[in-house]
């Protein structure tokens, strides 16, 4: 049920994950990422998605540990980078990252990117797959993996990914993806999911937006939800922050959904994940 900003969807091993989060890359480290999580936090949040390679796990540690909220009432995520990957570098990048969070336990570690050239995403889910039997993670998962990548991960390895964070907005809603997740109950989760703002004078959003008294932001992370998709829309400011999580006072119509719908060009804004390597 979408009610407030601690509604959940239950991932497959049971754990209960927020619809929405704060994402925070691109936030500096030090006091506008430590703002950024009070404030979130502050306005309701309970999910804060960070990652190695943002080098902010530090201020996301620091912001939780000021904003007073119980530990057990938060989500915490981050993400081993493509240069950690392997199995014992992968280990060895966790404690690193739990370090920095300051934290005794983490609720989703995700694989970064499949970073096929490299050829290690298997050994590195098999570090993934330890740690959660160990309990240190709650659930693990991984992002911007393709359905091939997703199969080679289910044909190798003891246990199926929880969550793919995959880029998803109205110009690239990634249907084939969706329905694959959908069908081997793998929660999809959108970065990016107002397009980095590119999405925000469109005409048809401007206009779904004027009938609900919304912004075009609040109808997209709307439609996210209502399309089953977790999203972690990123903002340093407070009252944007509050903003976009003011969506659970409306329902967009069937009608407005495939209107929406309609604006898909399968547009990526980043890298094909079949071949970004970097390291």
């Amino acid at each position: 049920m979408l009610k407030d900003l601690q509604s959940t969807t239950t991932l497959h091993n049971g754990v209960k994950m927020p619809w929405i989060g704060l994402g925070v890359f691109k936030v500096q480290d030090g006091e506008e990422v430590v703002n950024s999580v009070k404030a979130a936090l502050e306005a309701g949040y309970r999910s804060i998605d960070t990652a190695a390679i943002y080098k902010n796990e530090e201020g996301v540690g620091k912001g939780i540990a000021e904003s007073g909220v119980p530990r057990e009432e938060l989500f915490i995520t981050t993400k081993v980078w493509n240069a950690d990957q392997g199995y014992e570098a992968t280990l060895a990048a966790f404690d690193r990252s739990m370090e920095k969070l300051g934290l005794d336990y983490l609720d989703l570690y995700l694989i970064h990117w499949p970073a096929p050239a490299l050829g290690k995403y298997i050994e590195t889910w098999k570090a993934l797959e330890k740690l959660y039997k160990e309990g240190r993670i709650r659930a693990i998962g991984v992002s911007n993996f393709k359905i091939h990548h997703l199969e080679d991960i289910m044909d190798n390895c003891e246990i199926v990914p929880m969550v793919n964070q995959v880029e998803y907005h109205p110009r690239f809603n990634q249907r084939e993806l969706h329905a694959f997740c959908k069908k081997n109950q793998i929660q999809m989760e959108a970065w990016s999911p107002l397009m980095q703002g590119g999405l925000l004078e469109e005409p048809t959003l401007v206009e779904i937006a004027n009938k609900y008294n919304k912004s075009t932001a609040q109808i997209i992370i709307r439609w996210d939800m209502q399309t089953g998709v977790v999203t972690i829309p990123k903002s340093t400011k407070p009252h944007r922050i509050a903003e976009n999580a003011d969506v659970f006072d409306f329902e967009l119509t069937p009608e407005d959904m495939d209107k929406i719908n309609a604006l898909n060009q399968d547009q990526r804004m980043f890298a094909d994940p079949d071949e970004w390597n970097r390291v």
